[in-house]
C-alpha cells in the first residue's frame, strides 16, 4: 500500500463489446427475434380460457399451467435480449438521438408483442389457492413454478380488468419517456468547475478530490447545472408520481410505496420499522461521524461538497484496472468456492463497460440480461477507491446473477430486499482487504471511506426514501413547486447529515440527478435494506467463514425462489425481529469508534 501516488491511466478500463446479442441496430437478427418473440407469444395465447377450463381436473390443469408460464418464459427471454441491447448501447450513448429512438422504438414493437399476455396472471389468479396446489401437486414438473406463481397471487387484490390491464400495458412505452428525458438532460449536463466543463461524472468525482478549491469549483458548478434544469426535472418528477398515483388508486394501494414492497415480498411496515432505527440512529452515527471528520480536517463545519472529501491532505492512492482486478479477485477468492472464478470471468470477456465518457450516463449497474446470456456491468472509472469498490459491488451483482442463472429467468429474478446482497457483501469484503494490507498511517483515511460508504448506502438513502415519500404525499394535494421540493430535499438530508455539515446555496437542487426517483420511485431503501441485512450476514460469517460459505452460495443460487424471510433461516437470523436492524447500526457504530480512537492518537 505504499505505492507512490500517480494518476491512474484511464484509459486501461475497458468497453463492453454488445456483440454477444447483436451486431449493430442494422443486425438482421433483431428483426427475426422479434418474429420468433411475437410465435411464442402465439403459442402461448393458445391455451387462454383453458387454464379454468381445466379447474376440475388437476393434472390438465397443471400440464396447462406448466406448459404456458415456460412458453411465457421463453418469449421473456427473446425479448430480454432485445431490450437489453437497445439499453445497454443507449447508456454508453445518451447524446446520440439514433441510440435514443433504436431504444424507444424497440420497446414499442415489444410492448405490442408482450400485451396480449396480460390475461395469463389474470386468469392465474382467477384459480383457488386449493386448485394451484392441486395441479401442481398432480403435474409435479409445474411446481417449479410455485415461487413465481407465489408473487404473481400476491398481485390478486390488485389487478384490473382485462381493458385496464392491457392499457397499462400499451402505455408503457409512453410513460418511459419521462425517463429517457430525465436521462438525456443529465447525459447533456455540464458543470462548469474554474474554465473547466465536467460532465455529471467528473464533477461528482471531483468531490472527492484532495484539493478543496476543486471540490468547491465543482460543487458550485454542479449546483448552477442543477438550478438551470431544476424546473424540468421538476416537471418530470411531477408527471411520474401524478401517473403512479392514478395507477396505485386504481390497484387500490393505499400509500406511494406500497406496490414496491408488495414486489419486495415484504411489509411496508418492516420497511418503517427499518426506516425509524436508521432515523433515531443519525446523532450515533452520521451527526457523531461529521464531526469528528470536521475537526479532523481543522474546520469547525464540513460544507456539503467536503462530505466525501479525503481526510489526509495527500492525495488518496489510486489505482489502475490491472491492479482494481486484482484486488477485487482477490477479495471473491475469500469466500472460496468458484466466486472468484466467476468474477474473473467479467474481467477476461468483454464484459464490462467502464471507461467514462462524454454522452455515457452517470453512476453505475450490472445487467442480468436473461437466465440464458451472461450480464454486463457497467461503470465510469476514474481510479479512485470509491471506483474499486463500485467495481466490486457491481460484480457482486454480476456473479449473483450468474449463479442465479440456472433458476431461469423468472425465478432468478431477485426481489429488491435481496438484490444488493452479493454487490454490498463483495464490497466489504473488498474493503476489508483494503483496510488489512494498509500501513497505520493510511488506516484512518481507509476507515472513513469506509464509514462514509456506510452512510451513503444507509443513512443518505433512508433520507432520500423520507424525502420520495414526502414529495409523493404533498404530490396527491396537488403539483409540487420546484422550490418546495428543494425545502423538502433540504429538511430530510439536514435531519441525516447534522449540524456539522452546512447544506450551502445552491444545494436544495442536488435532488434532479437522483435517477431512481424517477426511473424506479421507492427503489432507494433497498440498498440500506440491503446494507444491514449484510452487516448480519459479515457477522454471522465472522463466526464460522467455512460453514458460512456453502449457505451464502445457496442463498444467491436461489435468486427469487425464496423470500428474504426464508432466505435467512438457514443463518439463523429473523429480519421480522426490530432487533435485526440494530446489528447493522451498531456495526457502523462501531467504525466510528474506531476513527475516533484512531483521531485521537494523532
Amino acid at each position: 500500500m505504499n505505492a507512490p501516488i500517480k494518476t491512474p491511466d484511464l484509459t486501461d478500463a475497458p468497453l463492453w463489446d454488445l456483440s454477444d446479442l447483436y451486431a449493430s441496430r442494422e443486425d438482421t437478427r433483431i428483426g427475426a427475434d422479434l418474429d420468433r418473440a411475437k410465435a411464442l407469444v402465439d403459442r402461448m395465447n393458445a391455451f387462454q380460457g383453458q387454464l379454468v377450463g381445466q379447474r376440475g381436473d388437476a393434472t390438465a390443469l397443471g400440464a396447462a399451467l406448466d406448459q404456458t408460464i415456460a412458453l411465457y418464459e421463453q418469449a421473456a427471454d427473446v425479448m430480454g435480449g432485445l431490450g437489453a441491447y437497445a439499453f445497454l448501447a443507449a447508456s454508453t450513448a445518451r447524446d446520440d438521438a439514433g441510440a435514443q429512438g433504436f431504444e424507444a422504438n424497440i420497446r414499442e414493437k415489444m410492448t405490442v408483442i408482450a400485451t396480449p399476455t396480460v390475461w395469463l396472471t389474470l386468469e392465474i389468479n382467477q384459480l383457488e389457492e386449493a386448485e394451484i396446489a392441486a395441479a401442481l401437486s398432480a403435474h409435479p414438473t409445474a411446481a417449479r413454478w410455485s415461487p413465481w406463481l407465489r408473487r404473481v397471487r400476491a398481485m390478486k387484490p390488485h389487478e384490473l380488468s382485462t381493458e385496464l390491464e392491457t392499457f397499462i400495458a400499451e402505455r408503457g412505452p409512453i410513460q418511459a419517456q419521462w425517463p429517457r428525458l430525465f436521462d438525456e438532460t443529465l447525459a447533456a449536463l455540464r458543470a462548469d468547475a474554474d474554465g473547466e466543463s465536467l460532465t455529471l461524472s467528473e464533477a461528482l468525482n471531483r468531490l472527492s478530490d484532495a484539493d478543496a478549491a476543486k471540490r468547491k469549483a465543482a460543487a458550485e458548478g454542479l449546483s448552477k447545472a442543477f438550478a438551470d434544469k431544476a424546473q424540468t426535472m421538476a416537471m418530470v418528477m411531477n408527471t411520474v408520481a401524478a401517473d403512479k398515483a392514478l395507477e396505485d388508486k386504481w390497484r387500490g394501494f393505499k400509500r406511494p410505496a406500497d406496490s414496491r414492497h408488495l414486489g419486495n415480498e415484504v411489509d411496508g411496515e418492516s420497511v418503517d420499522a427499518m426506516a425509524e432505527a436508521v432515523a433515531e440512529a443519525y446523532p450515533r452515527i452520521s451527526h457523531r461521524y461529521y464531526a469528528l471528520k470536521a475537526k479532523a480536517m481543522g474546520k469547525t463545519t464540513l460544507n456539503h461538497w467536503d462530505r466525501n472529501a479525503p481526510i489526509e491532505a495527500t492525495p488518496p492512492r489510486t489505482y489502475d484496472w490491472k491492479q482494481a482486478r486484482k484486488v477485487v479477485l482477490a477479495s471473491f477468492n475469500d469466500l472460496g468456492g468458484d466466486f472468484a472464478e466467476r468474477a474473473a470471468w467479467f474481467f477476461d470477456r468483454p464484459w464490462i463497460d467502464a471507461r467514462a465518457r462524454p454522452g455515457k450516463q452517470s453512476g453505475a449497474y450490472a445487467h442480468p440480461v436473461t437466465a440464458d446470456r451472461h450480464p454486463y456491468v457497467f461503470l465510469n472509472w476514474m481510479g479512485e477507491r470509491r471506483d474499486l469498490l463500485t467495481l466490486a459491488h457491481e460484480l457482486g451483482h454480476g456473479v449473483h446473477q450468474t449463479l442465479a442463472a440456472a433458476q431461469g429467468s423468472l425465478l432468478a429474478d431477485t426481489p429488491l430486499t435481496l438484490a444488493e446482497t452479493a454487490s454490498i457483501f463483495a464490497e466489504g469484503l473488498t474493503f476489508d482487504r483494503l483496510l488489512a494490507e494498509a500501513t497505520p498511517q493510511d488506516q484512518r483515511a481507509l476507515l472513513a471511506g469506509r464509514i462514509e460508504d456506510g452512510l451513503n448506502t444507509v443513512v443518505r438513502q433512508i433520507a432520500f426514501h423520507r424525502f420520495e415519500t414526502r414529495f409523493h404525499h404533498e404530490r396527491a394535494a396537488g403539483e409540487v413547486p420546484v422550490e418546495r421540493i428543494g425545502e423538502i430535499w433540504m429538511q430530510k438530508l439536514g435531519a441525516s447529515l447534522g449540524p456539522a455539515v452546512t447544506l450551502n446555496p445552491g444545494y436544495e437542487n442536488w435532488w434532479a440527478y437522483v435517477s431512481h426517483f424517477v426511473h424506479s420511485p421507492f427503489y432507494v431503501y433497498a440498498y440500506a435494506f440491503g446494507d444491514l441485512l449484510v452487516a448480519a450476514l459479515m457477522e454471522t460469517r465472522a463466526k464460522d467463514p467455512e460453514a458460512f460459505t456453502p449457505l451464502y452460495r445457496d442463498l444467491l443460487s436461489g435468486g427469487g425462489a425464496h423470500t428474504y424471510v426464508e432466505a435467512l433461516k438457514p443463518f439463523g437470523l429473523n429480519p421480522r425481529d426490530p432487533a435485526f436492524w440494530t446489528i447493522g447500526t451498531r456495526r457502523l457504530e462501531r467504525l466510528v469508534d474506531q476513527f475516533e480512537a484512531l483521531s485521537a492518537q494523532d
